[in-house]
C-alpha cells in the first residue's frame, strides 16, 4: 500500500497523501475507500477541518502542534509512526483500527480515578442557573459524595475551586485576582481573536468568562486536546498565584493559554472567571460547608440518607471544627479520617492557625444591656478604634498577627515582639490573644483615630521606618500551653492572660475594664471611654457557659454600647457598593451618590438596601471616583438583587465597602434587603457615611440576616 503511494511522488505530495490517509484512518474509514471523494462517502468529516475536497494540504511550512501550541507529545508521534509501519486492518468491528484503539485504551486507563474541569464546570453552570438554595446544596453534595466515591483525594482541590480559593485565607501568596488587561490580551492570543474584539465584546457583554467561552468555541483545533483534570487546574492556578519575580507575567501567560486552548464547552468560562477570583454563580461557602458535610455523612453511611438529626448534629460539627481551624484540607482529611461526628476530638485550635473572631451584637442603651444581663455577673471593657488582631507565639518562638478575616499581617507591624512581653518565657512556649490594634502616640501616651492606623503601609513595612505606632490592648487568651481555653469562663481566661504576659505602656497593654452591675456607673464609664478617643463599651458575661468564647459567633454574651448609635439601630453597618449616580452641581465630574447593598450569606447574592449622599467631603468623592471608576461594569451582576425601578447610572464590580450610620430602617418597594421575608424589602432612612471599610472583603458586608435584625429590634417593632 505504502509502496504505491510512494511511487512517482514529490516529497511535498508524500506527506500530503499520507496526511489524508491518517486522517481518513483516524475517522474509522477502510483503505480501500481511503482516495474517494467526500461526496460520496457517508462518514462525517471532522469538525476542525475548514479544507475542502479539492485543495491541497501543504504541510512543509506547518508543524504538527499539540493542544499547548507545542510539538506534538511522545504519545501522538507514536500513534502516527505505529499507523505508518502496519497494515491497516480488514473493515470489522470496531472500525478504529487496533494500534489506534489500544492508545486510546491506554489514555483512558491512565485517566480512571480523575475528576475532570468538565465535571466541576457542569456543577458550575447548574447551580448558576439555580435559584434554589435546597437545590444547590442538593447538587454540590450529590458531586461531592461522587467525588469521595471515585478519588477521595480531589475533595479538598475541588472544594477551594467551588468557593473560589486556592488555600486557607492564612497562607500568603494565594490571591489571583488578574487583571482584565491581562486576561484579555492572553484570550485574544490563545483564541484567534484580536484584542480590540475582545475589548468591543466586553464592552457589550461585560463578562470574561462569556467572552474566553464563545471564542474557543469557534476555534478550531488540529487534534482534539487532552482533558483538563481538576487536580491539573488547581496545580496550575497555584502555580499562577505564586509566580514572582522576573518574567513571571509572561510564565503566568503561558500556563493560562495552555489551559485554555484545552477548554472544551463551558470550562473556559469558568477559567477566566476562578483567574479574575470573581466565580459569583450564587454559591455561597456557607452553602459549601454544609454540602460537604453531607457529602461526608453519606459517604461514611455507604449511600445511605441518614436521619435529619444526625444530618444537623454533622452540619454543626463541621462549622465548629472550621471555625477554629479554617483548613479545608484539615478539616476534611481529619473528617475522613476519625469520622464527622467526632471531629470537635481530633480538629482543635491549633497555634499557627487562625480561628474566626467571636463577635459582639449591638445594643441601643444601657436599661437594655442591664436587661439583657440581669442576675449575671459581667464586665465593661472599652471598645478600641483600631484594627482586630489575633497574635500567635508559635513553638519555635515565632510569631503570627492574623487579621479579623484569618489574613497574615505580621509583616505589617514589624515593630512588635510578643516574646518581649511573656511574663515567664521557661514556662510559656505557645499562646493565641485576642486584641486590638491601636494608633498610638508615644509622647503623649494617648490613642490615635484609626485614621490615623490606617494611612500605615500593608506590605514591605521595615520598623525603623515606621511613623505610626501601634499599641495593642490584649482582651482575651484563647489558648495557652496548646490548651485551648475557649470553653472555659471569661473570669479564668482573664487569669489566664495575667499569668501569660508582662504589660508594658504604650506597647502592650490589658483592655481597660471595670465590674459593675451600677447604671450611673456605667454612664460615667461609657462618657470616659469617648473622652479617651474609644468608641464606646463591650459588655461580657464573666461566668458559666455563656461566657465561653464563641469562634465566628456573634452572640448576645457580647454586648457593643457605642455612644455614637444609641439613638439609631445600635451600631453602624457595613455596606458594598454596588453603582453610582452621577454628581450634580459643584459634585459635576465625580459620582454625588451610591447604591449600597448587605450580604445574602445563603444565596452569595448582595441586596440593595439604600442610596447614599451625605457624609461625603469633596476630596472624598474625588478619592472615590479615582478609585471605582475602573471597576465600573455595563450592566449589573447576576447576583445584584435590586428593583429595576431605579436603578444608578453606573455599576460596580463589588470590591469595596462603606462603613455608614442610618437614624432608622423600614419597608419600602424600591430595595430589597430582606424581601425573602418580607413582601418588600428593608431599607436605611437618612444614611451617612463614616469611612471606608479597607480591612474587610466584601463578603464581610453586613449580612441580609443582621439587617433583619435590626429591623425588628427597633422600638416600634417591639
Amino acid at each position: 500500500m505504502f509502496s504505491r503511494i510512494q511511487a512517482g511522488m514529490s516529497s511535498t505530495k508524500k506527506q500530503a497523501t499520507l496526511a489524508k490517509f491518517f486522517s481518513s484512518m483516524k475517522r474509522g474509514v477502510p483503505e480501500s475507500t481511503a482516495g474517494t471523494s467526500p461526496k460520496k462517502m457517508k462518514t462525517t468529516p471532522p469538525l476542525t477541518s475548514t479544507m475542502g475536497s479539492d485543495e491541497k494540504i501543504d504541510t512543509t511550512d506547518r508543524k504538527t502542534e499539540h493542544y499547548d501550541g507545542k510539538m506534538a507529545t511522545p504519545d501522538e508521534k507514536m500513534e502516527v509512526e505505529t499507523m505508518a509501519t502496519q497494515p491497516a486492518e480488514p473493515v470489522r468491528e470496531p472500525v478504529i483500527p487496533k494500534p489506534v484503539m489500544r492508545l486510546a485504551l491506554a489514555k483512558d486507563k491512565k485517566e480512571e480515578g480523575k475528576i475532570l474541569y468538565s465535571d466541576v464546570c457542569k456543577v458550575f453552570n447548574e447551580v448558576e442557573n439555580t435559584s434554589s438554595r435546597l437545590s444547590i446544596v442538593k447538587l454540590c453534595s450529590e458531586f461531592l459524595y461522587s467525588v469521595l466515591n471515585k478519588t477521595p483525594r480531589d475533595l479538598v482541590p475541588i472544594t477551594y475551586l467551588f468557593i473560589n480559593k486556592l488555600g486557607p485565607d492564612y497562607e500568603p501568596g494565594l490571591e489571583l485576582g488578574l487583571g482584565e488587561g491581562l486576561l484579555m490580551k492572553t484570550i485574544s492570543e490563545s483564541c484567534g481573536k484580536s484584542l480590540a474584539q475582545i475589548k468591543a465584546k466586553y464592552r457589550e457583554l461585560g463578562d470574561l468568562g462569556r467572552i474566553a467561552q464563545e471564542a474557543r468555541a469557534v476555534q478550531p483545533t488540529m487534534f482534539k486536546p487532552k482533558p483538563l483534570t481538576t487536580e491539573e487546574v488547581f496545580s496550575n492556578l497555584q502555580v499562577i498565584a505564586r509566580a514572582q519575580g522576573k518574567d513571571s507575567q509572561q510564565r503566568k501567560v503561558q500556563l493560562i493559554k495552555r489551559m485554555l486552548t484545552a477548554c472544551q464547552g463551558v470550562e473556559a468560562k469558568y477559567l477566566i472567571r476562578s483567574l479574575e477570583s470573581k466565580l459569583r454563580i450564587g454559591l455561597a461557602e456557607k452553602t459549601v460547608l454544609i454540602a460537604l458535610s453531607q457529602a461526608i455523612l453519606t459517604y461514611e453511611h455507604n449511600g445511605v440518607e441518614p436521619s435529619n438529626d444526625i444530618v444537623d448534629a454533622a452540619e454543626q460539627k463541621i462549622r465548629d471544627a472550621f471555625c477554629q481551624v479554617p483548613n479545608y484540607e484539615i478539616v476534611i482529611n481529619t473528617a475522613l479520617e476519625h469520622g464527622i461526628m467526632n471531629l470537635d476530638k481530633h480538629c482543635v485550635l491549633t497555634p499557627g492557625i487562625p480561628l474566626k473572631p467571636m463577635l459582639a451584637k449591638p445594643s441601643k442603651s444601657i436599661s437594655e444591656v442591664l436587661d439583657r444581663f440581669q442576675g449575671q455577673r459581667f464586665t465593661c471593657e472599652y471598645k478600641y478604634d483600631g484594627e482586630r488582631a489575633q497574635v500567635h507565639l508559635l513553638p519555635d518562638g515565632t510569631m503570627r498577627i492574623y487579621s479579623r478575616n484569618g489574613e497574615n499581617m505580621t509583616e505589617r507591624y514589624p515593630e512588635i515582639n510578643i516574646s518581649d512581653f511573656i511574663a515567664n518565657p521557661a514556662e510559656t512556649h505557645t499562646l493565641i490573644l485576642d486584641c486590638e490594634a491601636v494608633a498610638w502616640d508615644k509622647e503623649q501616651s494617648k490613642i490615635l483615630p484609626f485614621q490615623v492606623l490606617s494611612t500605615r503601609k500593608r506590605k514591605g513595612v521595615v520598623a525603623e521606618d515606621v511613623k505610626v505606632r501601634v499599641c495593642l490592648f490584649a482582651f482575651d487568651i484563647l489558648c495557652y500551653n496548646d490548651e485551648p481555653l475557649i470553653n472555659k469562663s471569661l473570669a479564668e481566661r482573664r487569669q489566664y492572660l495575667e499569668r501569660a504576659l508582662k504589660p508594658v505602656p504604650g506597647e502592650l497593654q490589658y483592655a481597660s475594664e471595670v465590674t459593675t452591675m451600677n447604671l450611673e456607673e456605667m454612664q460615667s464609664y461609657l462618657d470616659q471611654s469617648v473622652r479617651d478617643s474609644c468608641e464606646g463599651l463591650m459588655v461580657k458575661v464573666l461566668d458559666g457557659e455563656e461566657s465561653h468564647y464563641e469562634p465566628s459567633k456573634r452572640s448576645r454574651n457580647w454586648l457593643k454600647l457605642k455612644k455614637d448609635y444609641l439613638q439609631g439601630v445600635g451600631d453602624s453597618l457595613d455596606l458594598c457598593v454596588l453603582g453610582a449616580y452621577y454628581g450634580r452641581g459643584k459634585r459635576t465630574g465625580t459620582y454625588g451618590g451610591f447604591l449600597l447593598g448587605c450580604y445574602n450569606q445563603d444565596t452569595g447574592e448582595f441586596e440593595t438596601c439604600c442610596k447614599i449622599g451625605t457624609g461625603f467631603s469633596d476630596e472624598m468623592l474625588q478619592k472615590l471616583y479615582e478609585q471605582l471608576s475602573p471597576t465600573e461594569i455595563s450592566e449589573p451582576k447576576a447576583f445584584y438583587v435590586y428593583s429595576e425601578s431605579a436603578p444608578p447610572d453606573v455599576w460596580f464590580e463589588p470590591s469595596m465597602l462603606f462603613e455608614v450610620l442610618t437614624a432608622d430602617l423600614s419597608l419600602s418597594p424600591v430595595y430589597k434587603a430582606g424581601s425573602g421575608i418580607y413582601d418588600k424589602g428593608i431599607s436605611l432612612r437618612f444614611p451617612r457615611f463614616i469611612r471606608i471599610r479597607d480591612d474587610k472583603s466584601v463578603e464581610d458586608a453586613t449580612s441580609s440576616e443582621q439587617v433583619v435584625e435590626f429591623y425588628e429590634s427597633q422600638a416600634h417593632m417591639k
